[in-house]
Order: structure tokens, then sequence, then C-alpha cells
């Protein structure tokens, strides 16, 4: 995994997590953020953490079915469908889907989600549904062999972690691999998103 690397107090990571444990973000929030362009965790450029772990993830493996939650328009997706990878995501911004097809000058077709009231489908090569991540299983597109998670577990809220890494593993394929990225830093300083999240929490979550 990758994160930031900064200096602590004293305080042990529990009291530190207690900071915001109530902080919460509605997805009406996060539309918003997309309809006024206040979306500084979108990068242009494939991020350097999955390109630089790229080969630990494919393992040899070709054709893998890669997983993006909370996915927004990451360039990321482009870039592993073009190596030969099928890319799915979830996001809660049609917006954000609409501009990702466009400005990578791909056609879509659009359809409905039976098994998810209000989804929708946005799919060529990459297919993106526009649903709560928490509506979304594996019942709906099946299982994976790699999950790109760039900016999904530090952005759900805080109380929704145990929830949210049930979903993650009852989506991993067998030979599933997790590229995880999150953040470090003193809480008292700023209240997140995106949350910060210590390697001790990420072990108690996931496990081995």
């Amino acid at each position: 995994r990758g994160r930031a690397q900064v200096s602590f107090t004293s305080r042990n990571f529990s009291s530190m997590l207690e900071q915001q444990a109530n902080r919460t973000m509605e997805l009406s929030e996060w539309e918003q953020r997309w309809q006024e362009n206040r979306t500084g965790f979108h990068q242009l450029e494939v991020h350097k953490m999955l390109q630089n772990n790229y080969d630990k993830v494919v393992n040899g493996r070709s054709g893998v079915r890669f997983f993006f939650p909370l996915c927004g328009k990451a360039v990321d997706m482009k870039w592993l469908a073009d190596l030969g990878h099928s890319v799915v995501g979830v996001e809660i911004s049609e917006m954000a889907i609409r501009q990702f097809f466009q400005e990578n000058n791909l056609t879509y077709s659009e359809e409905s989600v039976p098994s998810i009231p209000g989804a929708k489908l946005f799919q060529k090569s990459i297919s993106l549904y526009q649903c709560d991540l928490f509506s979304f299983s594996s019942s709906v597109a099946g299982q994976f062999g790699a999950i790109w998670d760039r900016g999904s577990l530090v952005a759900i809220n805080p109380k929704d972690r145990d929830r949210y890494a049930a979903l993650i593993l009852s989506l991993m394929a067998a030979d599933c691999r997790y590229l995880l990225d999150t953040f470090l830093y003193n809480p008292d300083l700023y209240e997140g998103p995106p949350f910060f999240v210590p390697d001790e929490q990420v072990l108690s979550l996931f496990g081995e």
C-alpha cells in the first residue's frame, strides 16, 4: 500500500480515529462536488502507485477483471482496458461517468439495472454502474481478479468501514489482488475526506 509520510504525536491510533468517527458525507454532497467541479481528487495522469505495482497486481495473468470502487472518471480505467483487461466501476455521480466516456472519446450504451432500483449501467468496453456502492454486489457483476482502491476506503464515512470491507471481500475472486492507497495525517488538523486510515485498521478490516 501507499501512504503519505507524516509525523505523529504520542497519541495512539484509536484516539486519532475517534476524531473522525462521526464525520459523514452524504451521497448528494459527492454529486454536488462533481456539479461544482470541486474534484481535486481526480488525477489527469495514471496513478503512479498503480503503474509501480502493476506487475504485482496482474501477477502474470492476462485479461484480468478489475474493479474500481467509487471510480469517478479515473483515467486508470482506460489505461487498464487498453492493456487488455476488463474494467468495472461503481460511481454515484452520473456526470462523472458521462465525462469519463466523453473525455476518452468512447461510445457507450445506457441501460437500467433491474437488480438495483434507480441504478444505470453505462458500458462499451468498460462497464460503469451509477449507483450507491452499497447497493452493488457480486450478484450484479460477479467477482474480480483485481481491485484498485485508489480513493474509496478513504472516502467512505468512517462508520461504514466494516460494511465496506465486507463488500470488498465478497467481490474478491480466489486469485484476487487488492491494491489500496490510504492516507496518514493528523486528524486534529484536517477533518477529511479523504479520511485518516492507519495500517492497524486496514489489518483489522481485512485480516491477513
